[in-house]
C-alpha cells in the first residue's frame, strides 16, 4: 500500500471517528428528548409497603420481663439478709415429720444467683470480648466470624436464595409480563405526545443534515459503502462488470455517484417524515403482537444473568467484611429479649434447685405436681385455640 493510500485511509478513519462522536452527541440529545416527554410515574410500580419486622416472642403479660428483671436484685437482698437473719431456730412439725426453715434464705438466694450468673456469663461469653484478650480469651461468635460467615452463606445460597429459586419466583410471579405491559403503556404515553413527535422529527432532520453536510464524513461513508459492495461481489464476476458498466455510462466514479446519492438523503428524509407518525402509531400494537417473543428474550437474559450470580460468595464476602462487633450486634439485636429471659429464668430455676437441695422429697413431689398441671393446662389451651 503506497503513501497516498495510507493517507487516504487515515483521513477516512478520522472522518468516521468524527461521525461516531457526533452520533454519540446526538444519542444524548435523543435521550434528553425522551426524558423531557416521559412521565416517570407511568412506569413506576405502586409504592410497596416495607415488610414489618416479625414480632419477637412475648408473654401475654408485657410486664413479665420487668418482673423477672427484679429477681436478681431480690436474691442479692435475700443473700445479704441471710447473714443477719435466716429463720433462726424456726421449724414446722406435723405427723412426726420435722421441716426446718433455718438457712432457707441462704440456700434459695445462693442457688438463684448461681443460676442467674452462670446464664449471664454463658451469654456474655458468646459475644465478648470482641477482640482477643491475653487472659480473657475471645468471644465465641467473634472468634468464629469466618466460620459463621461461611455457614450463613451456605445456608442462604442452598436453602433460601439460589438461582433456581430466583428463576422459579420470577416465572411464578409473571413480573416480566407485567413490566412488558407497563413498558408498552409507557412508550405509548410518550409517542402519543404531539410535542414529542415534533421534537423527534426535528432531531432526525438535524442528525441527518449534520452527518451528510460534512464533506469528509460524506466521503468516508461513500468509501465505506463501496468497500462493502466490493466485498459482497468479490467472487461474482457478472455483478462486477455491471457495476463498472453503470459507472462508465454515468461518466462518474462510483465514489462521486454514492456521494451525490448521500447528499440527497436529507431531502428524502424530510419528505418521508410524515410516515413516521404512522410508524409510531403502529408501534404499541407491534409490541403487543410480539409480546411473547419479547418476554422470552427478557426471561432468557435474566436466567443467564442469574446463573452468573454466585449468592454464596456474595453473602460470605459481605459478612467477612463486617468486623467482629458488627457480627455480634446482628445476632444480639435479633435475640436480645430472649437472651434476657434466659438470664432471668436461670435465677428462677436456680431457686427451684435450691428448694430441692433444702427439702428433696417434698420439693420433688411439689414440682412434679406443678409440672403436670402446667402440661395439662397448656394442652387444653392449645385445643381451644385450634
Amino acid at each position: 500500500m503506497n503513501e497516498e493510500s495510507l493517507q487516504k485511509e487515515e483521513q477516512t478513519n478520522s472522518a468516521l471517528e468524527v461521525a461516531k462522536e457526533k452520533t454519540r452527541d446526538h444519542a444524548k440529545a435523543l435521550w434528553q428528548i425522551i426524558s423531557k416527554h416521559s412521565n416517570s410515574n407511568r412506569f413506576s410500580e405502586e409504592t410497596k409497603v416495607k415488610p414489618a419486622s416479625p414480632e419477637t416472642f412475648t408473654f401475654k403479660s408485657r410486664g413479665f420481663l420487668s418482673v423477672l428483671s427484679i429477681i436478681p436484685y431480690f436474691l442479692a437482698l435475700l443473700f445479704i439478709t441471710s447473714f443477719f437473719w435466716d429463720f433462726n431456730g424456726m421449724y414446722w412439725e406435723a405427723y412426726g415429720y420435722t421441716l426446718s426453715f433455718e438457712g432457707l434464705l441462704k440456700i434459695l438466694s445462693v442457688s438463684g444467683l448461681i443460676g442467674f450468673l452462670t446464664n449471664w456469663l454463658a451469654i456474655t461469653m458468646l459475644f465478648k470480648p470482641a477482640q482477643k484478650r491475653p487472659l480473657l480469651g475471645h468471644g465465641l461468635i467473634p472468634a468464629q466470624k469466618d466460620r459463621i460467615a461461611f455457614r450463613m452463606a451456605q445456608a442462604v445460597s442452598e436453602d433460601l436464595i439460589n438461582p433456581e429459586i430466583i428463576k422459579q419466583k420470577i416465572n411464578e410471579s409473571g413480573i416480566i409480563g407485567q413490566y412488558r405491559e407497563q413498558g408498552t403503556r409507557y412508550i405509548k404515553g410518550i409517542i402519543d405526545d404531539p410535542e414529542f413527535r415534533y421534537d423527534l422529527k426535528r432531531w432526525v432532520v438535524q442528525y441527518v443534515d449534520e452527518m451528510i453536510a460534512d464533506p469528509e464524513i460524506r466521503g468516508a461513508l461513500a468509501e465505506k459503502i463501496i468497500l462493502e459492495i466490493e466485498e459482497s461481489i468479490e467472487e461474482k464476476s457478472f455483478e462486477k462488470v455491471a457495476l463498472k458498466a453503470y459507472s462508465y455510462i454515468k461518466g462518474q466514479e462510483m465514489q462521486h455517484i454514492i456521494e451525490e446519492a448521500l447528499a440527497r438523503v436529507p431531502t428524502s428524509v424530510e419528505s418521508g417524515l410524515n410516515k413516521m407518525d404512522s410508524l409510531l402509531d403502529q408501534l404499541p400494537a407491534k409490541l403487543d403482537k410480539h409480546s411473547e417473543a419479547i418476554e422470552n428474550i427478557v426471561t432468557n437474559l435474566l436466567h443467564k444473568l442469574i446463573n452468573q450470580l454466585d449468592v454464596h460468595a456474595l453473602v460470605e464476602d459481605n459478612l467477612r467484611g463486617y468486623d467482629e462487633q458488627h457480627i455480634s450486634n446482628i445476632i444480639k439485636n435479633a435475640t436480645n429479649e430472649q437472651l434476657h429471659y434466659i438470664q432471668y429464668l436461670g435465677a428462677v430455676l436456680g431457686m427451684i434447685g435450691g428448694l430441692v437441695i433444702w427439702e428433696p422429697i417434698l420439693s420433688s413431689v411439689f414440682l412434679g405436681i406443678m409440672t403436670m398441671m402446667v402440661l395439662v393446662v397448656d394442652t387444653l389451651l392449645l385445643r381451644v385455640q385450634h
